[in-house]
């Protein structure tokens, strides 16, 4: 696979990701949960997109 396919596929997944437990961290805290229910939650959300994000890196754009 070329290079720019590779990181166009990986921009498009990681950012897939990274808006979909977004939303599904923002709509747990602004629900029923509430801010305070929903906190560890968007803890856990945040930290996993930090490392999706880092992988993206890592994989895509490092030269090794």
């Amino acid at each position: 696979m070329s290079y720019i396919t590779k990181l166009i596929v990986a921009l498009f997944g990681t950012a897939s990701l990274c808006i979909f437990v977004g939303g599904l961290s923002q709509s747990i805290s602004s629900g029923f949960a509430g801010f305070i229910g929903g906190a560890p939650f968007m803890i856990i959300a945040i930290v996993v997109c930090c490392m999706a994000i880092y992988d993206f890196y890592e994989e895509s754009i490092r030269k090794k």
